[in-house]
């Protein structure tokens, strides 16, 4: 071996120790702030130390480097909260999550001739984060951003159908059940006989409940980092059993592909 590769060698096992412990710091610091955001967005350094199985010292100092960022803020009780600054970052993800998701929406227009939309589960509710309208005169229209509760959609039904029964009984104490019209579920059992008829079916189905005369078929995004779902909405008599047989399938593909598009983002990154 010569002595200039040599040096290289040694560069670079000695730069190696400090790049893993800072690319470790960082998945860290971004894991606790997933445990934050599952446990409601406000915990003790204890109750993250158990999740986590990381030492309080090293939880601590990871907390103090996102308190002094925004990203994390310190209540006068002790415990800690998801920062301000999240927001921001939240609402860009957002945008350019319904920018990405736009392509695939209009190709669920044109196959299926209704308007097609994308939505997260945010908290307890439901937000469209993206739309692509039908062309038919006579069509369904969700403002991007509008907030409702998981309990009288499709999207609702989907993105809720693989979480645990205690857990869907809870979101829907803390939201309630309010009527949107005579057909929407009103009852802890009622939705989760609906959660159960989505998982033998493999999609969703929201008929009348959210607005008469509309139905919404709607399938959940596999392995999104977000939970996420998309769906179809038309007028009741354009959205029949017979045009369900048809879209679900046209559905459920956009669905699988915007889940490798998506992943895939995160890979990308990975590999650079």
């Amino acid at each position: 071996m010569t002595s200039s590769a040599s040096d290289a060698s040694t560069e670079a096992a000695a730069s190696k120790p400090a790049a893993s412990g800072g690319v470790q710091s960082l998945e860290r610091a971004f894991d606790l702030l997933e445990r934050m955001a599952d446990a409601g967005g406000e915990v003790g350094l204890s109750e993250l130390s158990a999740s986590s199985g990381l030492p309080l010292p090293t939880i601590h100092r990871l907390m103090r480097t996102l308190v002094a960022c925004g990203y994390v803020r310190q209540q006068p009780n002790r415990r800690y909260s998801l920062g301000p600054r999240l927001i921001r970052l939240g609402e860009s993800a957002s945008r350019l999550l319904g920018t990405w998701a736009r392509p695939y929406l209009a190709r669920l227009v044109e196959e299926t001739g209704e308007t097609a939309n994308m939505a997260l589960l945010d908290g307890d509710e439901i937000v469209y984060v993206a739309q692509v309208p039908s062309k038919h005169s006579m069509r369904m229209f969700t403002e991007v951003g509008r907030r409702v509760l998981p309990h009288s959609t499709g999207v609702g039904k989907a993105l809720l159908a693989h979480t645990p029964p205690d857990e869907v009984r809870a979101l829907l104490a803390r939201t309630g059940m309010p009527a949107a019209t005579e057909k929407t579920i009103t009852t802890p059992e009622g939705f989760l006989e609906a959660l159960e008829a989505v998982r033998e079916a493999g999609y969703a189905v929201d008929d009348n409940e959210q607005e008469i005369g509309v139905r919404c078929l709607a399938v959940s995004i596999p392995d999104s980092p977000t939970a996420a779902a998309v769906s179809i909405s038309g007028p009741a008599g354009r959205v029949t059993d017979a045009a369900t047989d048809k879209i679900v399938p046209v559905l459920q593909e956009v669905a699988q592909e915007l889940s490798v598009v998506l992943s895939s983002t995160g890979a990308a990154a990975n590999g650079s």
